[in-house]
C-alpha cells in the first residue's frame, strides 16, 4: 500500500463518527508492523474529529510515550464544544504538568480534587492523577486508600481498550505499594506484568530501574542485570536523562551497597560520598554530605555511616517509616544499627 493510500485510509477513519480507536488499531495491526501502526494511530489521533477517538487518543498517546503529540491533542480537546472532551483535556494537562515539573504535587492535588465527573473512565483517571501526586510527595501510605476503591471504579469501566491501559497503570501502583511494604515477591510480580504489557520505552526503562532496586538486599547480579537492561533501552531510544540517572545514581548506589566500588564513579554528591564510605574515606564522605540537605533520609543514612552517629541512623530510619511509609529502604539504617549493636524498639 502506498503512502498516499495509507494517509487516505487514516483520513477516512478520522472522519468516521462511528468507528472506534481500538477497531482502527486492530485493522492496522493485520497489515503493518508495530512501529508503523503506532505512527498511523498517532496521525489518526491528531486528525480525527470523532469525540471518542479524541478522548481515547489521549490515553493512547500518554501510555505510549508520545508526549509532544499528546500536548497537541490536549489542546484540540480543550477547544472542543463537547464538555466531556474539555474535562479529559484538563486531566491530561495535569498529567503533563506533573511529568514536566510545571506544577508542584500539592498544586496538582489542589486542581484535580476540584474536578467532578459522572464518567467512570474519567473518575479513574482523576484518581490516578491523585495517587501520582502523593507518590511524588513520598506519601506511599495513601496508595492503600486508592486500592480500597479501585476495584469498585474498575468494575464500572466497560471499555476494554481503556481498561487495558488502566490495568497497566494499576500494576505500576501495585508494584510501588508492595515494594515500600517490603513484600518483594508481590512487588516483582506486578513489575513483570508492566514490562510484559507496556510498549512505552520510558516505562520499560523506569520499571527496570525500580525492579533493580528491589534487589538491594538480595543479589547484586540480578539488580545490575535490570540496570543494564534499563540503560540499553534508554540508549536505544535516546532517553538521555535516564542514562544519567542510571550511571550516576542507580549503579553507584547498588555497587556501593554491595561493596563493589572499583571503577565506579558518580557526579551525584550523595553517591560520591557513598562510594567514599565504602573505601573507608569517612572524612571525605562527611565533607561531601555536610553540604547537602538532611531532609533526605538517604543523606541522613550516609552521614550516619560516615560519622558513626547512631542518632542520625535512628533519624534516617524514622524518616523512612514516618514520612514515607517506606519499610523497604528503612532497612538501610536498620541494618547499620544492627551492625553497631544498637537495636530498634
Amino acid at each position: 500500500m502506498t503512502t498516499d493510500s495509507v494517509s487516505n485510509s487514516i483520513l477516512t477513519f478520522a472522519n468516521n463518527s462511528k468507528i472506534s480507536l481500538e477497531h482502527v488499531i486492530s485493522m492496522l495491526s493485520t497489515q503493518y508492523d508495530e512501529q508503523t501502526v503506532q505512527d498511523l494511530v498517532r496521525e489518526l489521533c491528531l486528525t480525527s474529529s470523532n469525540s471518542g477517538i479524541m478522548k481515547k487518543g489521549l490515553e493512547y498517546l500518554y501510555m505510549n510515550g508520545h508526549y509532544e503529540d499528546l500536548q497537541l491533542l490536549i489542546e484540540k480537546n480543550s477547544a472542543s464544544r463537547n464538555l466531556s472532551n474539555n474535562q479529559w483535556a484538563t486531566v491530561y494537562q495535569l498529567m503533563m504538568d506533573r511529568k514536566l515539573n510545571r506544577l508542584t504535587p500539592l498544586k496538582i492535588l489542589h486542581h484535580v480534587t476540584s474536578l467532578r465527573s459522572n464518567e467512570f473512565e474519567l473518575i479513574c483517571l482523576i484518581e490516578f492523577v491523585k495517587i501520582n501526586a502523593h507518590y511524588d510527595m513520598h506519601e506511599f501510605g495513601t496508595i492503600g486508600n486508592f486500592l480500597d476503591k479501585q476495584q469498585y471504579l474498575f468494575d464500572s469501566v466497560h471499555d476494554p481498550f481503556l481498561l487495558s491501559y488502566f490495568n497497566i497503570r494499576l500494576y505500576e501502583v501495585m508494584f510501588t505499594y508492595y515494594w515500600v511494604r517490603n513484600e518483594l515477591i508481590m512487588s516483582r510480580k506486578y513489575a513483570f506484568r508492566v514490562l510484559n504489557l507496556t510498549q512505552n520505552p520510558r516505562t520499560k526503562a523506569a520499571m527496570n530501574i525500580n525492579l533493580a532496586l528491589t534487589y538491594t538486599f538480595d543479589t547484586y547480579q540480578q539488580g545490575m542485570h535490570h540496570l543494564k537492561a534499563a540503560r540499553k533501552i534508554s540508549k536505544d531510544y535516546g532517553l538521555m536523562d535516564n542514562i544519567s540517572i542510571i550511571q550516576n545514581r542507580n549503579i553507584p548506589f547498588l555497587a556501593a551497597h554491595h561493596g563493589r566500588v572499583k571503577g565506579i564513579t558518580s557526579n551525584d554528591p550523595s553517591e560520591q560520598a557513598h562510594i567514599e564510605i565504602v573505601k573507608g574515606n569517612m572524612k571525605k564522605a562527611e565533607g561531601l554530605l555536610r553540604k547537602l540537605s538532611l531532609e533526605s533520609p538517604f543523606v541522613m543514612y550516609y552521614l550516619g555511616l560516615a560519622t558513626y552517629d547512631k542518632d542520625l541512623l535512628f533519624q534516617s530510619y524514622n524518616c523512612f517509616i514516618e514520612k514515607r511509609s517506606d519499610y523497604f529502604f528503612a532497612r538501610l539504617p536498620m541494618l547499620a544499627l544492627q551492625k553497631t549493636g544498637a537495636y530498634l524498639n
